[in-house]
């Protein structure tokens, strides 16, 4: 099994759970006993600040919005850049936090390439690979300007880019301009 992790994964337009439909997961942690990720466009309407107290009795200088990032319980989690609070490393400038004084310092940061979460997406030993096999999930490499980019039309922009890709890798198409019409 070829490990997912610091790959995202694209709800494809068949999958229905509501869960899921119309996501981008990042998936931080994929073996043989399961896999676990968040979902990087699922917004909520609180920011970081507005919960912190329920988190922390510290300040909070971040207002942040807030993800759920799926439908598992969880600790309150971020995705940011700063290597030395991280207890995680997702991929090169993408690191993972759940500790009370790393989220501590995060929220005095006020980055605005953090992203806080509560939930995640987590799924079982070999449950993932049956929703890949059943065509539940497209896959791409993650990035970092990706994880961090604005989340908005995230799912359109990558199912775009992977089936186009998928399309001419299939009719062995090598290189086709930006805008076709000028052809």
């Amino acid at each position: 099994m070829k490990s997912l992790s610091a790959h995202l994964l694209i709800a494809s337009a068949d999958l229905q759970d509501p869960n899921f439909f119309r996501t981008v997961v990042l998936i931080f942690r994929h073996s043989d006993e399961g896999a676990a990720g968040v979902i990087l466009n699922r917004g909520m309407t609180a920011t970081i600040k507005e919960v912190w107290q329920q988190v922390s009795q510290t300040d909070c200088h971040t207002d942040a919005p807030l993800y759920l990032g799926g439908p598992v319980e969880g600790p309150l989690m971020a995705l940011h850049r700063d290597e030395s609070l991280s207890e995680l490393t997702v991929l090169p400038g993408v690191y993972v936090s759940t500790g009370r004084e790393s989220l501590e310092a995060l929220v005095l940061a006020d980055d605005s390439s953090q992203r806080f979460f509560v939930g995640y997406a987590g799924w079982g030993e070999g449950q993932l690979e049956r929703e890949l096999r059943d065509g539940g999930w497209l896959v791409a490499p993650a990035t970092s300007e990706l994880v961090f980019g604005p989340p908005d039309d995230l799912w359109q922009r990558l199912t775009k880019e992977v089936t186009s890709a998928a399309f001419l890798s299939a009719l062995k198409i090598k290189n086709v301009p930006e805008d076709p019409s000028l052809n």
